[in-house]
């Protein structure tokens, strides 16, 4: 099972929207077995428990009464913004699911996914685990998702910086004014309508946030010269993936390569090593039998 990365929120649609990245992903094997065991590899394995009463993968198994021994190889670093627990804990619910036949959709196991979420941020959210099963870019609402496919091209650069996602909670403003309100409803439509149009110029302006980003963004070393920089280059829009510490930008895809170096260059800046990813908005995870 290959389960996809994932960025949230998206500037203007803090615990509501959500996208499926093409790159980078977790590979989740599972076979069937008495009690439930966990193995993990990869990008930042020794920070993941594999007990599973602790591990999101481990929490979908006892909420499926699936037990199995599951094998993460973590393409998706912890604490990166990029939905590394959701990437698990989807990848096990598609694989358990099938594996022993439990005939739910897709849809269905979101919910169920999210209970492993629940494990890291202390609440069941659905922002990441709903694209990470769904594919494409995602509106959680409380009385379901709504899915749109769509290509959008983007950039996403990861610093060697961690922002845990309790961390990047507590910052989060408890209040705003009705202006700040009024303009993050404009943009968030605005992202949605350019999500549908696949219109990157679109997307980019809904990215913009008056609220919650610029209070997340104070725990990234370097985030005002990387969104410079990235503008620069050519991103029609830049926000904090997720809880960060990872930076996207909504992009051309002819300017992706420029703007992805200039990412690079600008942490390097700041003395803060990180890698770009070239992506795109992609599709949930892919089943290998």
């Amino acid at each position: 099972m290959r389960a996809p990365a994932t960025s949230a929120n998206l500037g203007s649609g803090f615990d509501v929207f959500g996208a499926a990245l093409e790159r980078p992903a977790d590979i989740v094997r599972v076979e069937r077995a008495e009690e439930t065991t966990i193995e993990m590899s990869g990008a930042g394995s020794e920070f993941i428990p594999e007990d599973p009463a602790k591990n999101t993968a481990g929490a979908v198994a006892e909420a499926l009464d699936a037990p199995a021994r599951i094998k993460i190889d973590k393409g998706v670093r912890p604490a990166s913004g990029l939905g590394s627990s959701a990437a698990s804990a989807a990848g096990a619910a598609l694989a358990l699911n099938e594996l022993y036949d439990r005939g739910l959709s897709r849809s269905e196991l979101v919910p169920i996914a999210a209970e492993g979420e629940a494990l890291v941020s202390g609440e069941a959210h659905q922002d990441n685990v709903a694209p990470a099963l769904l594919g494409g870019f995602t509106i959680v609402a409380e009385d379901g998702v709504t899915q749109v496919d769509s290509s959008v091209p983007l950039v996403v650069c990861l610093p060697d910086i961690v922002v845990s996602t309790r961390d990047a909670r507590r910052v989060v403003p408890e209040s705003t004014s009705v202006e700040n309100m009024v303009d993050t409803v404009g943009r968030a439509a605005t992202l949605t309508v350019g999500m549908h149009r696949e219109d990157p110029a679109m997307v980019g302006r809904g990215m913009e946030d008056n609220v919650v980003t610029p209070a997340r963004a104070k725990l990234i070393d370097g985030y005002d010269a990387v969104r410079e920089a990235a503008l620069d280059a050519g991103a029609t829009g830049v926000t904090v993936s997720g809880a960060g510490p990872g930076v996207i930008a909504a992009c051309y895809e002819s300017d992706r390569s420029e703007i992805a170096g200039a990412m690079l260059d600008a942490f390097d800046d700041v003395d803060v090593d990180s890698r770009a990813y070239q992506t795109r908005i992609g599709d949930g995870p892919t089943v290998y039998r």
